[in-house]
C-alpha cells in the first residue's frame, strides 16, 4: 500500500512538473556592438501555446496595464546601452532603461522607452516614459511560437531592434551617436 502511495505521488509530481515546464518564460538576451559600444537587452520568452496573444480577447489584453506590454514576461525587459542612441528621432542617452510596447492596434505598435529601471515588470507608469517611437510593422510567413527580440548591426553606426512573436514583426531603426 505505502508502495502504491509513493508511487501515485511520484507521479502526479513528475504530470504538474511537466506541466509547468510547458509555460515557462525562459531568460533570453540579444546584444549588438555598433561604433565599437555594445547594446543589450535581457528579457524573458514566453510562448503563444496555443493561445490567441493580441487584440481583443487576447493574453496580453488581460494584463493590468493593457495596451501597455512589458515587451517580454516575468520581470521587465531590460535595455542597457553604453552609447547614446537615436531609436528612430528619440534621443536616448547611454544607460539603463526598460522596453515596453503599446500594443492597442496589433497592427500599429510602439516602442515606450521607459526611465523606471526599479520596477518588476508589471507596474508601468507613463510619467517615467523617456519617449515613445512607431515601430515598422509586418506579418512573418508561420507563427512565431516563440518571442524573440534581436538587436543587428547594419550600415556604420545603425542597426535595429526586432520584435516578433505570433502574427506580428515589429522593427525600429537605432544609431549609436
Amino acid at each position: 500500500m505505502t508502495k502504491s502511495v509513493l508511487i501515485c505521488a511520484a507521479l502526479a509530481a513528475t504530470a504538474s512538473l511537466s506541466f509547468a515546464q510547458k509555460f515557462t518564460s525562459p531568460p533570453a538576451e540579444t546584444s549588438v556592438t555598433i561604433a565599437g559600444k555594445t547594446i543589450a537587452i535581457k528579457y524573458s520568452a514566453p510562448s503563444v501555446h496555443g493561445r490567441q496573444i493580441f487584440g481583443d480577447g487576447g493574453k496580453i489584453s488581460h494584463d493590468p496595464h493593457y495596451p501597455v506590454w512589458r515587451a517580454g514576461a516575468n520581470s521587465a525587459t531590460a535595455l542597457h546601452t553604453e552609447a547614446d542612441l537615436d531609436i528612430q528621432g528619440l534621443r536616448v542617452p547611454a544607460g539603463d532603461y526598460t522596453l515596453f510596447a503599446n500594443v492597442a492596434d496589433p497592427d500599429h505598435w510602439e516602442l515606450i522607452v521607459s526611465k523606471d529601471t526599479k520596477e518588476w515588470g508589471l507596474a508601468y507608469k507613463d510619467n517615467m516614459d523617456l519617449g515613445r517611437v512607431k515601430m515598422e510593422m509586418s506579418k512573418p510567413p508561420a507563427l512565431i511560437e516563440t518571442y524573440k527580440m534581436t538587436l543587428s548591426s547594419g550600415d556604420g553606426n545603425s542597426g535595429k531592434l526586432q520584435l516578433e512573436w505570433e502574427n506580428h514583426i515589429a522593427v525600429v531603426s537605432i544609431a549609436a551617436k
